[in-house]
């Protein structure tokens, strides 16, 4: 059988432009909000979820982990790390979109590769076992540029808002997507000297020796009053990356909803729907374009050397690494992070990072801190900036107020689930 990879079927299959009419329509869908009617692996979260979830990003916390422990703390039981917001979703009912917005939104951007460059987060509330988050969400920004890698990419931030079964604001979800063109992606190659890690049995253990020295704050507060400008974060492990970490990531709940990797009669109906995400392997099997996380061939084909990671799962090992720094009384309530390179099968990262201010704010005794993931090559893969709340003077550390026209939209908008809820 010809090699699907090389025949004019494939081509055909990854021909996919970026028009001018694509991002005029998008242009037009800039501030529009929506009820999302997503329903994600996790609807509820539960000690369980929570517990795996976490461990899914090889986060083992006890404040995530372990019930006995966290009910000691000044939570009184577990909470999710608060990364977990973006896998927690129930469908929100909300009114339909006018016809001209779906007008803008059909077959918009139809088989382009999508990938997440990097994201923000605003924390305003814990989760809790028992908690469900709806969420409402539109396009932030969208913005056109022209790379050598990609050719013509399209820059798109997505904002998702995160609201409790009480109306609640928990979370703020801005998503910075690169779409490209998948021909061009196919034809360039750009990353394509790059060549496979390997180890020594000295080179793991040097690993290890990492993994070994990391600490959980954990029960030993951290204030304020004690940390420095120029303090050391400490350094963290993550790595060398296998498909495994991939699968693990998918087992603790991340869905890729709404396109999901799903199985038997569940994909069948999936690719009725979006027929377009699937693309034939080397074998003639219509498979997921996301597998380039885990197939070699197919991220060579579409110009990468080899598979790598989701964006998704280094962000929430940043946030591992400082939840672990700040212990149980610090809340992280912002997190901004820049995914500057791919992170390939069998690379390893660490993770460092250091104190660049203090600084008393509306009541909060904030901490900022800049952190960086270094692959074993020497390069710097992804940059973070952070804000940690941490305990002053024998005052806790509590999560900012929600913007009042954000609060405001939130109750508006839970209040037309719950009408339509009950008309049903």
């Amino acid at each position: 059988m010809a090699d699907i990879l090389e025949s004019d079927e494939w081509k055909k299959a990854v021909d996919f432009s970026i028009t001018d009419d694509d991002i005029e329509r998008a242009r037009k869908l800039t501030g529009y909000d929506e009820a999302s009617r997503e329903a994600e692996y996790v609807q509820t979260a539960t000690v369980d979820t929570i517990r795996n979830f976490a461990h899914g990003a090889g986060n083992d916390n006890p404040l995530f982990c372990d019930a006995a422990y966290a009910a000691q703390t000044r939570w009184g039981g577990v909470i999710a790390p608060g990364m977990m917001a973006g896998i927690i979703n129930t469908p929100m009912k909300g009114d339909k979109a006018p016809d001209d917005i779906k007008a803008l939104r059909k077959s918009l951007f139809k088989g382009v590769h999508v990938f997440v460059s990097g994201s923000t987060w605003d924390w305003y509330r814990p989760i809790y076992p028992g908690d469900t988050l709806y969420s409402f969400r539109g396009q932030d920004s969208l913005e056109v540029k022209t790379s050598e890698f990609s050719g013509r990419s399209v820059i798109q931030v997505l904002r998702d808002v995160k609201v409790n079964q009480r109306a609640e604001v928990v979370a703020v979800y801005k998503i910075l997507q690169v779409l490209t063109e998948r021909k061009t992606a196919a034809k360039k190659g750009k990353y394509a000297g790059i060549e496979p890690a390997t180890y020594t049995d000295e080179d793991i253990a040097k690993i290890d020796a990492i993994y070994a020295a990391e600490q959980v704050q954990g029960a030993a507060k951290r204030d304020f009053a004690s940390v420095q400008v120029g303090d050391s974060v400490g350094a963290m492990a993550k790595g060398p990356l296998t498909v495994t970490d991939v699968m693990c990531f998918h087992s603790g709940g991340y869905g890729f909803v709404p396109y999901r990797p799903c199985v038997g009669r569940i994909a069948y109906k999936n690719r009725q729907r979006i027929p377009a995400f699937y693309v034939k392997n080397e074998q003639g099997i219509p498979d997921v374009a996301q597998r380039l996380h885990w197939d070699p061939k197919w991220a060579q084909a579409i110009g990468n050397p080899m598979a790598y990671d989701y964006g998704v799962m280094r962000e929430n090992y940043l946030y591992h690494y400082l939840t672990d720094w700040c212990g149980d009384d610090g809340i992280v309530v912002h997190m901004h992070d820049e995914i500057r390179k791919f992170n390939y099968m069998g690379d390893t990262q660490t993770i460092t990072g250091e104190v660049t201010g203090k600084r008393e704010e509306n009541g909060q005794s904030l901490v900022d801190v800049v952190v960086r993931m270094t692959n074993q090559r020497g390069e710097e893969t992804v940059r973070c900036t952070a804000v940690i709340a941490l305990p002053s003077g024998g005052r806790p550390a509590f999560y900012p107020q929600v913007p009042a026209d954000l609060a405001e939209r939130a109750v508006k908008m839970m209040a037309r689930h719950w009408e339509l809820s009950a008309k049903r």
